[in-house]
């Protein structure tokens, strides 16, 4: 056994490798990035051939491991809390083809919402599948939990999904290697029932008979788990049940002191309902302390304990909103522990903003010149680094929803009468999920300019392989867009004038139209060049 000081993400990658993985698949998305671009850099993963290239999307990514699976092999799926709104469909689906070779889902929560729309909570994910799911308190934790999560997915057949926040998989901690090498990959070994995975009604039926006939083992493993812990307290007054990294909070708050009150400590689900009706008879009142919505709350209410007994976000003595840490949970505790100082006021916020050198500032600068003397302009905006064009000094976006969304907003504001319609989109958010709503355009011939911005990268989460990187405009004819209005413009400044006038003759047409504006990430192309 080694020592090792890793990121939550990076302990969760080695665990995988050590599992014996065949196969990672992702597409980036903080705080989950690194997971993938451990085992791509991983020596031990390189000569062993383990499968990490990007895939286009979440969804691709979750059906792709669902196929090494398939295939007796192991493999984990990584990303965020968002895509797995993308991956949702397999993922349930997985739950009912059920896994062969171990599948695990990554997913990494974001709590506050730095750099997310939203910060949903995966557990209610995978509580809809009806599969186990881990959430690890520390670094250590999620390096065992991944390797305990394999064989669990094994040995019930089930994907197993383990869920982790920004701060854990952001921060560092010394992690015990617990094997000397990695586990051999899975020999290629087909399941035995040939239509397992075909889910036509009659087969669904009977293979989710199959996985709700699992259910009363899941909670079982979860009561036995070590990864739920109980520890009592002299003062039961207050119980506590702390879910995932909110132990650390929890133990930060009194130092060196041990909690006075008993402690069930959250790190594997189905939740632990023997240890829950333990707590809760012998304390008075319980606050539950997790981080991300009130998953656990809102379950524990749902069981005869109401207000007043059950405390945490739901009642307003922790918030709402936002995530964790040991100032939110001391307040709530009303204990001694004293906050750090203040921020001094010479320290200013810096928000966000493009490198000097992006190339989207330069499509920025020719839009708005091309819409200027056009109040009536509206600009669909996606998910990309290009997003901060919402910020000053352009100020230059309307919308930013979700990935894809960009292009059909855009086609059905056009077709409520908005002129002119305007989608800006990265190339990798095209690949992702923009070409099927270009397809509406193109089906429905509506009066929506496109502009792709392309800088041959994933710009926003480190510079990760784009898709389709320098081939938009053959993807982009074969959707059906007329080459007549298929236009490839250089974004540099010396050629802001005639790159202005393209864009106004396709922002007066009345039908689809694709601008790509590409030049190379400056960004990437400093390293490449260093």
């Amino acid at each position: 056994m080694s020592v090792h000081l890793w990121l939550g993400d990076e302990a969760i990658a080695q665990a995988a490798i050590d599992a014996g993985i065949s196969g990672v698949y992702a597409y980036p998305g903080t705080p989950s990035t690194e997971i993938t671009e451990y085992i791509q850099q991983s020596p031990e993963a390189i000569a062993r051939r383990v499968r990490s290239q990007w895939s286009c999307n979440e969804k691709t990514a979750m059906e792709a491991a669902l196929g090494m699976s398939f295939a007796g092999k192991r493999a984990m799926v990584c990303m965020k809390h968002v895509g797995v709104n993308v991956a949702a469909d397999p993922f349930i689906n997985s739950a009912i083809t059920g896994a062969h070779g171990g599948l695990v889902l990554a997913v990494a929560d974001d709590p506050s919402m730095h750099s997310s729309q939203n910060e949903q909570d995966s557990r209610f994910y995978g509580q809809f599948a009806l599969v186990p799911i881990f959430e690890p308190s520390s670094q250590q934790e999620a390096y065992d939990m991944v390797l305990e999560a394999f064989d669990v997915s094994e040995r019930h057949a089930v994907p197993v999904m383990v869920r982790i926040t920004t701060r854990l998989a952001h921060s560092r901690a010394d992690v015990t290697r617990r094997v000397e090498k990695p586990r051999d990959q899975n020999a290629l070994r087909l399941h035995h029932d040939p239509q397992r995975y075909v889910l036509l009604p009659a087969i669904a039926r009977r293979n989710y008979a199959e996985l709700l006939g699992k259910t009363a083992k899941f909670v079982e493993e979860a009561e036995r788990s070590p990864f739920n812990a109980y520890e009592d307290g002299a003062d039961r007054r207050l119980g506590i049940v702390a879910c995932g990294i909110a132990v650390n909070y929890l133990n930060e708050v009194f130092g060196e002191e041990r909690c006075p009150y008993p402690v069930l400590k959250i790190g594997r689900y189905p939740m632990p309902r023997r240890a829950i009706a333990k707590l809760m008879e012998q304390c008075e009142s319980v606050l539950v302390l997790e981080d991300g919505y009130p998953f656990v709350e809102d379950l524990m209410r749902g069981v005869g304990f109401g207000p007043g007994r059950v405390r945490g976000r739901l009642d307003g003595t922790l918030p709402r909103a936002g995530e964790l840490d040991p100032n939110v949970v001391g307040r709530a505790l009303e204990s001694h522990y004293v906050p750090g100082a203040d921020v001094p006021h010479e320290v200013v916020p810096r928000p966000p903003s493009m490198c000097p050198g992006c190339s989207h500032m330069d499509v920025f600068e020719f839009l708005q010149e091309a819409i200027k003397d056009t109040p009536t302009a509206r600009v669909f905006s996606d998910i990309g680094c290009y997003t901060l064009g919402a910020l000053p000094p352009y100020e230059a976006i309307n919308t930013c929803v979700d990935m894809g969304a960009s292009i059909p907003m855009a086609k059905g504001a056009a077709e409520a009468g908005v002129r002119p319609a305007i989608a800006v989109i990265g190339d990798s958010t095209f690949t992702h999920s923009g070409m099927t709503g270009l397809l509406d355009v193109v089906e429905d011939k509506a009066p929506v300019t496109v502009i792709i911005s392309d800088n041959l990268t994933t710009g926003m989460t480190g510079g990760q392989q784009s898709p389709a990187s320098g081939r938009l405009e053959y993807i982009v004819a074969g959707i059906g867009v007329d080459p007549a209005h298929i236009h490839l413009l250089n974004p540099l400044p010396s050629k802001h004038a005639e790159n202005v006038e393209v864009m106004r003759k396709e922002l007066a047409y009345e039908g689809p139209s694709v601008i790509i504006a590409r030049r190379p990430c400056v960004r990437i192309k400093l390293k490449k060049d260093v």
